[in-house]
């Protein structure tokens, strides 16, 4: 390894999602409009798919490729949903998350002030991705948040849903 190259590059963090979607290039469309993304540059096959992009969503970087079988590169689309959620903060959950909505996500729990401090809410992308997105509005102790985790017992409605 060359010495003056760095091993995490200066504009990158140490952890980075990288997403597989269906229609990827619509992905980094939608991503902008929903969530003010920044596009960092595509590679594209010879056929016009997304091999491999970056976009930048805050201060964070986004890779994304196309669902390709062949690849072993699947995606919600060809799996029927995604057991990862993507956590973003922004300065306004309900702002952002109405945009994104209106851009064609899927409202799955509408947001609402949490027990944890934050004001959270869940949505699904138009690619099958989930997304919860959060505005921090309170520190809240650890025994606080312990407790009131508690007295919500195994009710699965104690979170309210959209």
């Amino acid at each position: 390894m060359n010495a003056q190259v760095r091993a995490i590059p200066e504009d990158m963090h140490t952890l980075t999602p990288h997403l597989v979607c269906a229609d990827a290039l619509g992905a980094i469309d939608f991503y902008k409009r929903a969530f003010g993304a920044t596009e960092g540059g595509v590679m594209l096959t010879p056929d016009g798919k997304l091999m491999h992009g970056m976009i930048r969503i805050g201060d964070s970087a986004l890779m994304l490729m196309e669902e390709n079988q062949q690849w072993g590169a699947l995606g919600p689309t060809m799996l029927g949903g995604s057991p990862v959620t993507i956590h973003l903060y922004v300065k306004n959950c309900d702002e952002v998350y109405a945009k994104a909505v209106a851009e064609g996500a899927t409202a799955k729990m509408v947001p609402a002030d949490m027990f944890w401090g934050d004001r959270y809410g869940v949505l699904t992308d138009p690619f099958g991705h989930s997304w919860s997105v959060a505005t921090h509005i309170r520190d809240v102790p650890h025994d606080e948040m312990q407790a009131a985790m508690a007295s919500m017992g195994d009710c699965p409605d104690a979170v309210p849903q959209a």
